[in-house]
């Protein structure tokens, strides 16, 4: 009965880490796709030199 409940575990272990690195490469994904439109379609600053489009 143990070994059969460490296995379990094990697999429901192994299932949540799966889960949550797809669900991060996702994320990954999404913000290299926000973080390419930025940078193409960034406003113009002063002096007709092309701004940051972020705040840092």
């Amino acid at each position: 009965m143990v070994p059969l409940l460490l296995v379990l575990l094990l697999a429901l272990i192994l299932f949540g880490a799966g889960f949550a690195l797809k669900a991060l490469w996702w994320i990954a994904i999404i913000v290299l796709v926000i973080w390419a439109i930025g940078f193409i379609v960034r406003p113009a600053a002063s002096g007709g030199r092309r701004g940051r489009w972020y705040r840092w």
